[in-house]
């Protein structure tokens, strides 16, 4: 829908925005053998990971994935088992989906860019130099193939050398990333294709489907706001002795040492019995307790 798409738009402006000052600030290649390829491969995959492991987390639909499933399982009938498989597999391929948005936007922008490649894989670069400094070892020669990426540090004789070594790994980096975004949206457009021509649905009754499922979702956030304010409203007014917002409050109650220290402290769900919790200490207190103890009576509003 729009939203997905709107959405997935602007993580992805997001990334490059960040991937830009990111490089800015941080990228430095150290010019060093041994040490290009880890450095560059570093700055090319850690944030990557880090940017998909952040898109799995922000996804509702991953938690709704993990969350409860394994008593849910055991009810499961053989016969509904295969399909119950093939959706959390649909889920699973969605969700994966929206993660490789930022991820992806990061490895096409610094591929095209270039400069994290060619820090990485300079030494490795079978180039000859045509008679410039033609007698050197291995090591050497992979020594003076890693500073390549800082032009400060390249001998004058080996300028055009370095010119045309950092020409063909930028040409390598950017080809690698134009075909990695072609890659991406062919794999997108066949993904929608193949589900559209699957789907039961027609055109116009999915579009009611999407607008039912939207609509259902926010009155559903409603419905859910205004029940457990109003289920919380009661034990408070229980603790208290009234609800904030209440008006020609005559009496309030005041709670005693124990009670403070009874819904005080770390909070953790607990079932109550086989269909039922605790959501807080304030709400097993409420369920627990009698509201007795000392009142005082409110002669004027402050």
């Amino acid at each position: 829908g729009k939203e997905v798409v709107i959405a997935n738009a602007i993580i992805a402006i997001l990334t490059i925005g960040g991937q830009q000052l990111f490089s800015f600030f941080t990228f430095n290649c150290p010019c060093h053998a041994g040490q290009n390829l880890i450095y560059g491969l570093a700055f090319l995959g850690v944030p990557a990971l880090i940017l998909l492991i952040v898109g799995y987390a922000l996804n509702n639909q991953t938690w709704r994935l993990v969350m409860g499933k394994r008593p849910h399982f055991e009810r499961v009938t053989s016969s509904n088992r295969l399909l119950k498989c093939k959706l959390v597999c649909f889920v699973l391929c969605s969700i994966t989906g929206r993660a490789l948005v930022a991820p992806v936007t990061w490895l096409a922008v610094t591929l095209i860019n270039g400069s994290y490649y060619i820090c990485a894989v300079s030494e490795y670069v079978p180039v000859y130099y045509y008679g410039a400094a033609p007698n050197v070892t291995a090591s050497e020669r992979s020594r003076i193939l890693a500073a390549f990426p800082c032009s400060h540090l390249v001998p004058p004789e080996l300028t055009r050398a370095r010119d045309e070594v950092i020409l063909l790994l930028r040409y390598q980096s950017q080809v690698a990333g134009w075909l990695l975004i072609a890659v991406v949206v062919i794999t997108v457009f066949l993904s929608y294709c193949l589900a559209s021509c699957f789907s039961p649905l027609s055109f116009l009754h999915f579009r009611y489907w999407s607008s039912y499922v939207h609509n259902e979702q926010e009155l559903f956030d409603e419905a859910t706001e205004q029940h457990s304010r109003l289920y919380a409203m009661q034990n408070v007014r229980k603790f208290f002795g009234f609800v904030p917002g209440s008006e020609n409050v005559k009496e309030i109650r005041i709670p005693s040492l124990k009670e403070w220290q009874a819904i005080s402290g770390l909070a953790f769900l607990k079932r109550v019995d086989e269909e039922h919790y605790d959501y807080s200490l304030l709400h097993d207190w409420a369920l627990k307790e009698r509201a007795s103890g000392k009142y005082l009576r409110i002669d004027e509003d402050p």
